[in-house]
């Protein structure tokens, strides 16, 4: 890894619930009034505006927004079309639109799950932990004696062939909800159930990985490396590469400054260098794994979980 500044501030070796006065476990966004133009608060309390979207991109992401406009218009009380208008927002950027959307859409239908689920995700994108966790507690609520069902992908990977369900990811995010607030027991309750769900690669290193960080952090070395035992480099991944990259090297299979070298300015990309900088805390690097997580705040996106992981890691500094 580029080392820079060294910083002498190190994080507490277990990860504390922080009060609702103020970062991760807080309402941010909801907590404050935002400035003209943001959609969300930061743990470190900075305003945080839409992300950058190319012109090409933008083009195709808000003709994909407007028929499901049209779709929702011809059919306002199909719950698909509600979701699907929901997730046409958010992936312009547009967060606190999308959480309007489900809002509606929990109105129209409070017992679907998936409501819960897709707004859920949209509050912890918008650091509203506490709201992201009730309403994927709900979820799970809503799904117990269900049959689990696959979910659509609203951005195809490269074989179009989706790779996570209902189950999986309300357990995943409810997972991620309570790590990022530091309710590292509750995050691996929900991991364990969200592992039972991970019914294909993708799924298993996705799950495995958060799983394995959550445990290491708790101090359950035998327990994390258990985890590991299911991973092969040969395991046939299609999107989540960089999940299974980090496993390897949890493995001891790949090289850490490798995997930071590589990690791009993109979601997959901060998901990678956020595994790599825990990977030096609990190792005992401390200063390291904070001048890392200083580093991937340097980023753009800011959407993504390994930015919202570092970005509630420095919110802990004393």
């Amino acid at each position: 890894m580029a080392r820079g500044a060294m910083t002498s501030r190190i994080l507490p070796l277990a990860l504390p619930l922080l009060l609702a006065c103020g970062g991760p476990g807080a309402d941010g966004a909801g907590a404050v009034p935002l400035p003209d133009g943001a959609h969300a608060i930061s743990f470190l309390g900075e305003p945080l505006y839409p992300p950058e979207i190319s012109d090409s991109l933008r083009a195709v992401r808000e003709r994909q927004r407007t028929e499901a406009r049209e779709a929702y218009e011809a059919a306002p009380e199909d719950p698909d079309a509600l979701i699907w208008l929901g997730r046409r927002t958010a992936y312009l950027g547009d967060y606190p639109g999308a959480i309007e959307i489900y809002d509606e859409g929990i109105e129209r239908h409070p017992g679907d799950a998936r409501m819960y689920r897709h707004r859920g995700h949209r509050f912890i994108t918008t650091r509203r932990l506490d709201r992201a966790t009730r309403d994927l507690e709900r979820a799970a609520d809503l799904i117990q004696g269900t049959e689990d069902r696959g979910e659509p992908d609203g951005l195809p990977n490269a074989r179009n062939v989706p790779t996570s369900t209902l189950h999986f990811n309300i357990w995943y995010h409810l997972g991620l909800a309570r790590y990022l607030a530091g309710d590292l027991e509750g995050a691996l309750a929900a991991y364990r159930q969200c592992l039972a769900v991970s019914g294909n690669p993708d799924a298993l290193v996705a799950t495995s990985h958060w799983l394995f960080m959550t445990l290491r952090r708790l101090g359950r070395e035998g327990e994390a490396a258990a985890v590991l035992e299911p991973i092969r480099a040969d395991l046939d991944v299609i999107e989540n590469d960089g999940y299974h990259r980090l496993l390897l090297l949890y493995r001891g299979e790949l090289d850490a400054e490798t995997l930071w070298d590589a990690a791009s300015d993109d979601p997959a990309g901060s998901a990678i260098a956020y595994g790599v900088a825990n990977w030096h805390y609990y190792n005992g690097r401390e200063e390291l794994a904070v001048e890392a997580f200083h580093r991937i705040l340097e980023g753009r996106q800011w959407a993504g979980f390994g930015y919202i992981a570092a970005e509630a890691e420095l919110a802990r500094l004393p």
